[in-house]
């Protein structure tokens, strides 16, 4: 029996790719990507946030209580962060309220940061706390408050698909990237011009 789908990472930041996983955001019916602490646990596999053994070790160890506790805050992160991005977008101010919980988010996760002595450099870690339930949401949290604060930030777009919506940094030469990806939400949005001018055509 296969597993389930591995995510679609299109973003090109991990704090992006976690505000993807509500899809169609904007529609009547939206997808949650991450209902269960096991999807998260695969959401920062694929992001390289935790290993594949790191994972295991908390999918076996982690309680149901204490799991959904962590999805749930999880998802709070997901949604003050989408709110903020994508007021940013559409040039509105994000609710103070969503600000605040941006703000604890990235209090937690910075408390359990370490910074460590490697050779001759100084480097942040998370050493210590590998096996809190926590680790992928405070990870999580961690970089959305680095791109929050970055010159990156600038560089964040959403999808020219209105039904889609994702976001991306668009590092590309001239800033020019429209779609979270080409071969999906680019090519149904080249479709839906052309049956459109055809349309007119017959009438």
């Amino acid at each position: 029996m296969s597993g389930p789908e591995p995510f679609k990472l299109h973003a090109g930041h991990p704090a992006l790719e976690l505000v993807n996983t509500l899809d169609f955001r904007f529609s009547a019916q939206t997808v949650d990507l991450i209902p269960t602490y096991k999807d998260l646990l695969r959401l920062g596999t694929q992001l390289q946030l935790l290993t594949a053994e790191q994972a295991r070790k908390l999918g076996r160890t982690v309680g149901e209580e204490e799991a959904r506790r962590v999805v749930a805050s999880t998802v709070e992160l997901r949604e003050a962060l989408a709110k903020v991005l994508y007021g940013r977008i559409d040039g509105t101010r994000p609710p103070a309220r969503q600000i605040q919980i941006l703000e604890k988010q990235f209090h937690a996760a910075g408390l359990h940061r370490r910074l460590l002595t490697r050779e001759s450099h100084l480097e942040w870690s998370w050493s210590g706390v590998e096996r809190k339930a926590e680790i992928p949401l405070w990870m999580l949290a961690q970089a959305a408050s680095d791109l929050l604060v970055s010159i990156d930030a600038e560089l964040i777009k959403d999808c020219g698909d209105s039904t889609c919506r994702w976001l991306f940094l668009d590092v590309s030469k001239n800033h020019t990237r429209r779609w979270c990806d080409m071969k999906t939400c680019g090519n149904r949005m080249k479709a839906r011009r052309h049956h459109a001018r055809a349309q007119e055509d017959e009438d």
